[in-house]
């Protein structure tokens, strides 16, 4: 009689597991909240870049993803290196301006912020300043701050943002919506380009939405990027600063920042020079990305891929406590830790309840699972990954971002901004009607928010991508909480006095019925991407679906 019961449990149990494998992939919470709370725990050390937390998490990452089934890369690793520079300026560095005779020496930190990413130790300016407005050229709004001037050996100031809206243009550069031309990355990125010998942004905290502080705290940390040629100089100007350098050399700031409105602007000479030398310390850190592969089912299709993102890293500890692991916390509250739990060992975390779930769930299409690292030092291991991809990039059907997941509770809607730009929007449609949500409605993105995170780099490259869910990144919490909505909103507001500092820490009491939803969504709308006939496509006019994509 036992013998006969054990066989037919055992064959229920048979039945149930075969009929789970044939069913649709379930995301749950009990793995979802283990995997987050040890992420964000003081034992990974807020996962730093160039730190030993970040190494731990990278070996957590891989053991699980070898545990959970995922296919390891074309090495029979799950690694992937990204070389990064760190750089750290030093005591004693300083810019000077020579002005009329007379020579001004902003104090770093307070007036002028500071940094190169040469890769060199020490580097010595002299070299004209030039204002260029916006920095920006834009062929498809017919602008060039430029105009031709060659900037080689030369230090531009310019301003962040992007042109501002007119009743005659209200939608040129999206309106009041930041584009990449706004972005400080794009500026500084531009001034490479060009050869310049260096470039300074004017700081204002409602062009830059957000105040001095933040690229101060930047800058006086060490700061990374990926290994190559960087700006010899490059760093912020305060408004008042740059205002009392501008008038010395007889210009006046705001009637310059007007000229800079108009298509006809040139850039001006402002007929002063710049000397100064830098001093900074210097290392190359190899960091990793972490990805596994679920092949596809499909004869044609498989060779085609979806690829979910989240980023690992966090700010890591700061640098006292990493060489002092034993510094007490602040009265007794909060330790030195950037614990960075809901940004974003959430996104983590659920890719990996995910993965699990798609290897018992294999698509048409391949998935690729990917954890990026070193998001937070300007989206440099998604840019290493798109430099040197494990799937090639025109087989690559899209790209879905997790980063700040909703932790507060369960909606009735899903955001999707930037979906828009391509046929991901519809899909984000049929998949919401399907689950019962529907699509939140669309917000000007005033902080460039589509810029910051991963998928954008996806976007650069051609493939279409997008954030999804954008919970914590829309900072206003307008999102339709299904239970206690205005307690509910004011807890995502309220996040942000928690974001990037070292209170974003892990709670056991979070409702995280909210955050399984939003990955449940996503790997729903991962599937309806990667069983459609066709790939996904950019909307006519989309200045990203103008990119060719790498063969």
């Amino acid at each position: 009689m036992r013998l006969t019961m054990f066989a037919l449990a055992a064959g229920l149990a048979f039945q149930a597991t075969a009929h789970a494998q044939a069913g649709q992939p379930v995301v749950t919470e009990a793995p979802l909240r283990a995997h987050l709370s040890f992420l964000a725990d003081d034992l990974f050390e807020g996962r730093g870049t160039g730190q030993r937390g970040g190494l731990l998490a990278v070996r957590y990452l891989e053991t699980q993803a070898a545990a959970i089934g995922l296919k390891p890369l074309a090495d029979g690793t799950y690694r992937q290196s990204v070389k990064i520079e760190g750089t750290k300026l030093l005591p004693g560095s300083a810019l000077s301006f020579d002005i009329a005779g007379k020579t001004v020496t902003p104090k770093v930190g307070e007036e002028i912020l500071i940094g190169t990413m040469s890769g060199k130790q020490d580097v010595a300016i002299d070299a004209p300043l030039v204002f260029v407005g916006y920095g920006a050229e834009a062929p498809e709004e017919k602008w060039d701050d430029y105009k031709g001037l060659d900037v080689k050996g030369k230090v531009l100031v310019m301003m962040v943002n992007d042109p501002q809206p007119t009743l005659d243009e209200p939608n040129r550069f999206a309106g009041k919506a930041y584009t990449y031309y706004g972005r400080w990355l794009y500026k500084f990125e531009e001034a490479v380009r060009r050869g310049a010998a260096g470039a300074l942004l004017i700081h204002t905290t409602p062009s830059a939405s957000y105040p001095w502080s933040v690229p101060a705290n930047g800058f006086g940390h060490e700061r990374f990027h990926l290994k190559g040629k960087g700006n010899p100089v490059e760093g912020w100007l305060q408004e008042d600063t740059a205002r009392s350098l501008f008038a010395a050399a007889g210009f006046d700031l705001d009637k310059l920042r007007a000229a800079a409105e108009r298509r006809d602007f040139k850039p001006v000479d402002l007929n002063t020079r710049v000397h100064g030398q830098l001093r900074s310390s210097v290392r190359q850190i190899e960091e990793f990305n972490v990805a596994g592969i679920v092949p596809g089912t499909d004869a044609r299709l498989k060779e085609q891929a979806v690829i979910y993102s989240a980023h690992w890293d966090h700010m890591g500890m700061d640098e006292a406590s990493a060489a002092d692991r034993t510094k007490p916390v602040d009265n007794g509250q909060h330790d030195h830790i950037y614990n960075g739990a809901i940004d974003n060992a959430s996104g983590t975390a659920a890719l990996l309840v995910m993965a699990a779930e798609a290897v018992k769930h294999p698509a048409k299409r391949t998935q690729v699972f990917l954890w990026p690292a070193a998001e937070e030092q300007g989206l440099l291991g998604a840019a290493a990954y798109v430099q040197n991809p494990a799937w090639p990039l025109d087989k690559t059907t899209a790209d879905l971002n997790l980063d700040s997941m909703n932790f507060v509770g369960k909606t009735s809607d899903i955001g999707v901004a930037g979906a828009e730009r391509s046929s991901l929007y519809e899909a984000s449609g049929a998949v919401a009607k399907k689950m019962g949500l529907t699509l939140a409605p669309a917000i000007p993105d005033l902080s460039g928010a589509f810029f910051r995170a991963d998928h954008f780099v996806f976007a650069k490259a051609g493939i279409p991508a997008f954030n999804v869910g954008s919970a914590v990144f829309s900072g206003d919490g307008h999102f339709t909480f299904v239970k206690d909505l205005e307690a509910s909103r004011a807890k995502l507001v309220a996040f942000k006095k928690d974001y990037h500092q070292v209170t974003d820490e892990y709670r056991p009491q979070w409702d995280l019925s909210g955050m399984v939803q939003q990955a449940q969504f996503t790997l729903n709308l991962g599937y309806y991407v990667a069983n459609a006939p066709a790939m996904q496509t950019w909307k006519a006019g989309e200045a990203f679906g103008k990119v060719k994509r790498a063969k």
